[in-house]
């Protein structure tokens, strides 16, 4: 049995049918050759990026609903034959072994059948169909606005590889220097290969990630929060500036992870274990940096499992706990002291509309001028705030999406 079709099937019943995220998924599979593994998430993200245009191929061909397992081994030989280039002959008899490895001889005929008439057909229905509308949720589709349908194309491609560079760092090899500062290498990079990565002082983040940190302007000597700080690329970048830095997070898992990033950066940070919209520090700070949990649907290219795991009746609670954690900021800044409130999200409800809380945190506005959102033509909205989408630097490979709010506390 292919180890790539069988890791890719328990990623696929994870998410589908555990409701647990990719990254956790993968995390869990069995030791094996780190190659079967990549291609093993590249396979599942394939599914799960196109899903609804996927099963809109199958359908067709089946007469009945069969299992989850066997409609997620369709999926798999489908995505190989129509999305990454796959020969006929190895979708198909992966998939076939597939189905007997996991139990459901019976259903080995009906996957050879099917996947045989979609290496026949599927090509010309799969360009028949509005795959964007059918791989987008209705409720996104209908909050991303005028901007769904590039947003949904994006969606269709594997982001690039985006590091941050802590001052000094050199641009490794193959890499582009984009206009924020963020150094760009292909889509499909291993880190691990990134010459001097373990040694240097380089870290995974998308280029739209980095921006937050770059708009709270950090100073040295100042004393900084960073709110929510896990995994700790913003962290590292308020690090670079000189100012004294204190983390804060509560996830007792991600705090490990966080340690782990920001001691291979060798920064000096102090880490606190906490919920940040419970916790007050011992003084207040001169700026904080409120990068909240959120519905991450800015990041969908980097992690399609969001578009089968968020719903829309998510919302009301991801919004409650974000006015929570904006209050608790607003309550933790100096007179004078300055926030900024991020959302790796593109739901206008997680964005511009949580400005009422801030207001009525004692908070006022300051919006961002086009020179601090430097080099991303189109990010700042009408308000002022920073607001990206994966279909904006299109030429350059787009960027996850964001939104940024700069307050100031009376």
């Amino acid at each position: 049995m292919d180890p790539t079709r069988a890791f890719a099937l328990t990623l696929l019943r994870a998410v589908f049918d555990q409701h647990r995220t990719l990254e956790d998924a993968l995390d869990r599979l069995p030791a094996g050759d780190a190659r079967d593994r990549a291609a093993a998430h590249r396979l599942a993200a394939a599914v799960l990026r196109r899903t609804g245009t996927l099963d809109a191929v199958l359908e067709p061909h089946l007469s009945k609903a069969p299992p989850d397992a066997v409609r997620h081994i369709l999926r798999l030989g489908a995505a190989g034959l129509l999305l990454l280039g796959t020969p006929p002959h190895a979708a198909v008899g992966t998939s076939v072994d597939l189905a007997r490895a996991e139990g459901l001889p019976k259903f080995a005929g009906l996957v050879n059948a099917v996947l045989r008439r979609v290496a026949e057909g599927g090509a010309d229905m799969l360009a028949e169909l509005d795959s964007p509308r059918l791989d987008t949720p209705p409720w996104m589709w209908s909050a991303w606005g005028a901007e769904a349908r590039a947003i949904a194309i994006a969606h269709q491609s594997e982001a690039a590889l985006d590091l941050s560079l802590a001052p000094g760092a050199a641009v490794p090899e193959g890499g582009i220097l984009l206009p924020n500062g963020s150094v760009r290498l292909p889509a499909g990079t291993h880190v691990a290969g990134i010459a001097g990565f373990e040694g240097a002082r380089i870290w995974v983040q998308d280029a739209a990630a980095s921006m937050p940190a770059r708009l709270l302007a950090a100073r040295p000597g100042e004393r900084v929060a960073d709110l929510c700080a896990a995994p700790g690329g913003k962290t590292a970048q308020l690090a670079c500036t000189g100012a004294e830095v204190t983390a804060v997070e509560r996830d007792e898992r991600r705090l490990g992870r966080l340690r782990q990033n920001l001691a291979r950066l060798g920064a000096s940070v102090t880490i606190i274990h906490a919920d940040a919209a419970e916790w007050r520090p011992p003084s207040l700070f001169d700026a904080i940096l409120l990068d909240a949990p959120c519905s991450a649907t800015g990041t969908i290219r980097r992690h399609p499992d969001v578009l089968h795991l968020k719903r829309e009746r998510d919302m009301a609670a991801l919004t409650e706990g974000q006015d929570r954690l904006i209050a608790a900021a607003a309550a933790m800044l100096k007179p004078g002291g300055r926030l900024v409130y991020a959302v790796c999200s593109l739901q206008p409800e997680e964005g511009a509309a949580r400005t009422r809380t801030a207001e009525a945190a004692g908070l006022s506005p300051v919006p961002f001028s086009a020179e601090e959102l430097g080099g991303i033509a189109g990010a700042r909205s009408v308000e002022g705030w920073l607001r990206t989408h994966p279909a904006l630097w299109a030429e350059l490979g787009g960027m996850d999406g964001f939104f940024a709010a700069r307050w100031v506390r009376k």
